[in-house]
């Protein structure tokens, strides 16, 4: 049975990465999926491998159903128009993944904040944070039609640890507090917002990276407790077909930890505790 039949979602950022998985995933469980992004069938920007045409040919295989729509987010009337798109082809949305980010235009390097050039300002919270703010600020009078509904922030979070890179850290706990910030505020329209924030992935960069590919991802050991990026997508779906899902509301959860709640696996079949930064491993 596919839990989310007859659900209109929208995933920003969906070109590679979790974008992917989470599109994928959704698709799968039977919403029509509207997916996001930059690169498109021919034009891939920086020529990074991964294109929204790319996202829903494999939506399809899966036996979904994606719709790709190339939208610049830092761009605010590309967004109203996708929105009034959505609003104009189905009529509602009933689930919104706000996984645009614009963080991996500059290196992340360790350096300390006095060190670091300022532009990641502009790519991590002009391309990130307000990117996934001007999407709800169009989404959110749609979605609130149906007196029902789910907003997830794509972060990352360790317990509150330190990440080690001042303005990702500092974009990250942003992204955090808009989903509770906007928890409060959509109480009363049953609209539940949460972030969720995954492990190492094994994304298409992580894996050009390390000059591997995820059939022989295995062989490299730094790679050993990654996850692929359908692991976050099967905790979305899990989250997004849970009838209780309110009670969640304003939370920041991991992947790890809705994978042993919900009883999930990766694709190939494994547990993955959350990830861990002190000791760049996983919890037990």
């Amino acid at each position: 049975m596919r839990s989310l039949e007859g659900k209109i979602a929208l995933v920003t950022g969906g070109s590679r990465g979790a974008g992917r998985g989470i599109a994928v995933e959704l698709a799968k469980a039977g919403a029509t999926v509207y997916v996001t992004g930059r690169s498109v069938k021919g034009r891939s920007t920086h020529n990074r491998p991964g294109t929204i045409d790319d996202t829903v040919s494999q939506m399809e295989a899966s036996g979904g159903k994606g719709i790709a729509v190339r939208c610049d987010h830092t761009n605010d009337s590309e967004t109203e128009l996708l929105i009034n798109r959505i609003r104009e082809e189905q009529g509602r949305l009933d689930i919104l993944v706000n996984n645009v980010w614009g963080g991996n235009e500059l290196a992340i390097e360790d350096m300390p904040f006095w060190k670091l050039p300022l532009q990641h300002w502009d790519h991590m919270f002009t391309a990130g944070v307000r990117a996934q703010l001007v999407t709800n600020h169009y989404a959110i009078p749609l979605m609130r039609r149906n007196k029902k509904g789910i907003i997830i922030h794509t972060t990352f979070w360790d317990r509150d640890k330190y990440i080690g890179h001042f303005y990702y850290d500092l974009a990250k706990n942003a992204l955090i507090r808009m989903a509770y910030g906007l928890s409060i505020e959509l109480k009363q329209d049953q609209i539940a917002v949460l972030a969720v924030s995954p492990g190492w992935m094994r994304t298409e960069l992580v894996l050009k990276h390390f000059q591997t590919d995820e059939n022989h991802w295995h062989e490299v050991e730094e790679l050993k407790n990654t996850e692929s990026p359908f692991y976050i997508g099967r905790a979305i779906v899990a989250l997004a077909s849970d009838p209780n899902v309110m009670e969640k509301s304003g939370q920041v959860l991991r992947v790890g930890d809705l994978a042993k709640e919900y009883s999930f696996t990766d694709t190939d079949g494994r547990y993955i505790p959350p990830f861990s930064i002190n000791s760049k491993d996983t919890d037990a």
